[in-house]
């Protein structure tokens, strides 16, 4: 229980569907009627306009020109109107991040994942959700899997159309495709399409899509895809090698990562598809791979991969401390060891993998200092010489992995 005498609330996030006030408690239809200030998109203002007596305020863009807002308006009391529960792919997080816990309150409606799941009867615990509400259509990507169900959350009326379009160009088959317009309302609307169905124009622009995939060919879930995955110009850590050094990266949920040297940026890429909240920085002083790091990334579903062209350790100023540092094949000064060590967090692991005896001099001096392990990791291939075969071996990489005390 909070309970902060010396705190006062004045923030109320009250969630409104489509069936208008109607729908709302009386205690937060109260807070409604005794706001200075009401703030919401143009829709939720207009549904709850019976009750609105205080400033109304339309969502500014970029957004957080109207949180800035309405925190001047600080002890008078704000309410902020959301679609359906404003914690769920909502404005709620955003709005108090800044806010101690008694200074707000919140009153959720009936979410449209609800909504949806009782319209189709499918198990919400199973289902995946993705919001495209402000994010690239290839957020979508790690979600497509074989025979799932899966939730998108529209932007507009043009969305669906569109993720049709990337499931072409992806290859991605589908059996069921519903379009659930206006849940909760008078207008409240469902469709159903199979593959080739024609899509209409006239799509309300409050909807979200369920979809039934079929079989096809996904993103590989290991670490290790291969390497057809990402483009290069021949600067990539190699589908085994990557394996290992992810293997031993160890990424986990929330982590974040720096990829010093990036190069095509498959180290950085694989973090982050490990998990929806595995963030990483990648450092790379060409603009060429710099900018092909990013296509990448956008083309395989992470398009928050943050790129930072510039060369370590100078670039490495002013970022966030990292859970986990990763410097692939060019290590060249004991200055940039000494600086990613003392920016490590506690407990953090630095993988550096070298293929010259200059790098990997530097990691015999760090592994006498801090510890960790040195290990040697050779591949080779199975291939034709001339009307024989043979394995022919790729370049050794020495391996140094050590977690930080």
């Amino acid at each position: 229980m909070y309970n902060n005498s010396s705190v006062k609330l004045f923030l109320s996030l009250i969630g409104i569907n489509e069936n208008g006030i109607d729908t709302i408690s009386p205690i937060a239809q109260k807070r409604i009627q005794q706001a200075s200030i009401i703030i919401g998109g143009k829709r939720h203002l207009d549904l709850a306009n019976p009750l609105i007596q205080g400033q109304k305020e339309v969502w500014a863009s970029p957004i957080h020109l109207s949180l800035e807002k309405f925190l001047q308006h600080k002890p008078n009391p704000v309410v902020i109107l959301a679609s359906g529960d404003p914690f769920w792919y909502g404005i709620g997080p955003l709005a108090t991040h800044s806010l101690q816990r008694d200074e707000w309150e919140s009153f959720p409606a009936i979410s449209s994942y609800t909504l949806a799941c009782n319209k189709l009867g499918w198990h919400g615990q199973h289902i995946q959700t993705v919001s495209l509400c402000g994010r690239p259509l290839e957020t979508l990507r790690p979600a497509l899997t074989p025979y799932r169900r899966l939730f998108i959350l529209s932007a507009n009326e043009q969305t669906p159309h569109l993720v049709r379009e990337k499931f072409k160009k992806w290859q991605i088959t589908y059996k069921d495709f519903y379009i659930l317009e206006a849940l909760g309302g008078p207008n409240e609307h469902m469709r159903h399409f199979t593959q080739n169905d024609y899509f209409p124009n006239d799509i309300h622009p409050l909807n979200i899509i369920a979809v039934e995939l079929d079989h096809f060919t996904p993103l590989p879930f290991t670490h290790g895809r291969e390497d057809h995955w990402f483009e290069n110009d021949g600067q990539l850590t190699k589908q085994t090698i990557r394996s290992c050094s992810l293997s031993t990266l160890q990424p986990y949920p929330g982590a974040l990562l720096w990829d010093i040297g990036t190069g095509s940026g498959s180290i950085a890429i694989e973090w982050m598809l490990t998990h929806p909240t595995c963030k990483a920085i990648a450092i790379e002083p060409r603009t060429d791979r710099a900018h092909r790091a990013k296509e990448n990334a956008i083309r395989l579903g992470v398009p928050a991969l943050q790129i930072i062209e510039g060369k370590a350790p100078e670039a490495l100023q002013n970022l966030p401390r990292p859970d986990a540092i990763f410097i692939g094949g060019g290590l060249t000064s004991p200055t940039l060891l000494e600086t990613v060590w003392n920016t490590l967090r506690p407990l953090g692991r630095l993988v550096i993998n070298s293929v010259t005896t200059e790098g990997d001099r530097l990691l015999f001096k760090a592994q006498q200092e801090w510890g960790g392990q040195i290990t040697r990791l050779s591949v080779e291939h199975y291939e034709a010489l001339g009307k024989y075969h043979g394995f022919k071996p790729t370049r050794a990489i020495t391996q140094y992995v050590v977690q930080k005390p």
